[in-house]
Parts: structure tokens; sequence; C-alpha cells
């Protein structure tokens, strides 16, 4: 399983890299998995409807919305880390098939063995690159496609490209949505260039944050929703004003006013996303 370490923290090398489970003081049972230093997941086990992280709960709004209530979806994830959005999904929309794609299969044998997730025989986690597997997937074969893969805390350049939003939208149900994890940092030149790119090809979208990010001020994450078909922004709006971490909402003139002047990344010009500042992960043990 790893060795452990104080406080029960399990530690193990994996693939990408230095892991961490790291029990979370506050909630029992529950864990923060940390790669190299970054956190990726927080898994409450015995509540799965738990979230703790802010971008993960701006992602699990938008899945809540883009269906009726409890209603089950087919939804692809790119990164798994310690299968928090699965695990929620699995809980709240019961019946869903979901297939989980991460390309570290030594964390997911680590998770499995650490933090396992119920039997569910619609859950399938495949250990593989990202856009192989979008590559090889049938068309229109989704209602939701979450990407939130991170390599040493950036989004891995191929993964950042027309070519791959252009994958994405391929294997997207008319009526489905693209849900990314976008993490950047002033000036927000990648964040520009994602939704530019990915706006290409699914043009009807809207960007969720902190307003300090939005506004340039600050490294955080936003989550893109995008589609062929208008996402709920009025719903996603009134969820990101009352939540534990307000936010706001970016969509139509606002939104291209944020996108202004960036240019659709190709892959031949494509490259990893915006470090993160030194020193501003920290995790409670």
């Amino acid at each position: 399983m790893g060795r452990r370490r104080a406080a029960d923290t399990v530690a193990a090398r994996v693939d990408t890299g230095q892991a961490e489970l790291v029990p979370d003081p506050d909630r029992p049972g529950s864990w923060t998995l940390v790669l190299d230093g970054a956190p990726q997941s927080h898994v409450d086990l015995a509540d799965p409807t738990h979230l703790e992280f802010e971008y993960v709960r701006r992602l699990a709004a938008a899945i809540d919305l883009v269906a009726p209530a409890g209603a089950p979806l087919r939804v692809l994830h790119l990164g798994g880390g310690a299968l928090t959005l699965p695990r929620y999904v699995s809980a709240t929309r019961p019946g869903s098939t979901q297939r989980v794609v991460e390309v570290d299969g030594a964390l997911v044998e680590l998770v499995r063995r650490a933090l396992p997730w119920p039997p569910d025989p619609r859950l399938k986690v495949r250990v593989a690159d990202a856009r192989a597997v979008l590559a090889a997937s049938r068309d229109a074969s989704y209602d939701v496609v979450v990407a939130d893969v991170f390599a040493g805390a950036r989004t891995p350049a191929h993964l950042t490209s027309v070519e791959y939003a252009a994958e994405v939208a391929r294997v997207l149900r008319p009526a489905g949505f693209h849900l990314a994890n976008v993490a950047d940092g002033p000036p927000l030149r990648h964040a520009r260039g994602q939704v530019a790119t990915v706006r290409s090809v699914l043009p009807r979208a809207c960007l969720v944050g902190d307003a300090a990010v939005l506004r340039g001020r600050r490294y955080g994450n936003l989550v893109l929703v995008a589609g062929r078909v208008e996402p709920p922004v009025p719903e996603l709006t009134r969820r990101a004003a009352g939540d534990w971490f307000p936010g706001r909402v970016l969509a139509g003139d606002d939104l291209d006013r944020f996108a202004g002047g960036a240019t659709v990344v190709r892959d031949a010009d494509a490259t990893d996303s915006t470090p993160p500042p030194p020193g501003i992960f920290s995790v409670r043990r």
C-alpha cells in the first residue's frame, strides 16, 4: 500500500511522482491525495457528496444542472486522481455509466487499495492516455466529458489544442457538455486561449470561478462549461454565488471580452498550462 508516515499519512512512489494520502484532521474517514506537493483530490469515504475543493464543487454543480436531478448520465472522466467526481456521480445519479481514464497505473492501484470506491459495474477505470482514449471512443457516446488532467500541476500540452477539443466534441452527444478544470494566473493567457479554443468547436459556453481569479489578480482554478446548446447559466450563477466559495459566472458578452484577442491553440504550438506560483499549495495535517 505504501509506507505510512506520521498521523497515518500513506506515502508511495507512483508513475508520475511522489503520492501522499493525507488524513483530513477535521473529517474522520476523509483523505487528501497529494502528488509532488500539489493537492489533487479530496475524498470523504463515508459521504461521497461532501466536496472540499472549490473547483470540484463547481464541476459538481455543473453536473447537477445539465440534466434533471437524479437522471443517469454517461460520463467520461479524463483524469482520475482519487475518483472524487465519479464517486459523487454514482451517489447522486445512480445507474450512471462512467469511464475514468488515468495515465498513472500505480496511482490507480494505490487509490484502489487505500481508498476503495464502492463496487459498481457501471464504473470502469482505465489506465491510458486521455487523448488516446478519446480517439478510440465512439461518436456521440457521452453526455458529459470532464477534463481534469494534470502532470506536475500543469495540464499537458496535447490536452489543450483545438484538435483535442474536436475529439471531445465528437464523442459528446448533441446536448452534451464538456467540463474542464483550467488552472491559470495573471495575465490569464492560458485560460483565455482555452476559452477561445474550446468555443471554436463547442460555441455555447460559460466560465465559473472566483472573482479575483477571473480578474487576473491571483492564480486559481476556473471551470469551463461548453457545449452545442446553452449551458444553465442562471442556475450556475445562483449556485456559484451561494457556495462555500462564492464565485462568478462569465457568459455571453462578458465571456467574449474575457477571451478577446486570444488565438486558437493548435497541436503544432500547444504548450503545458501555466505553472503555479512557488509555495501556493499547502495541506493541513
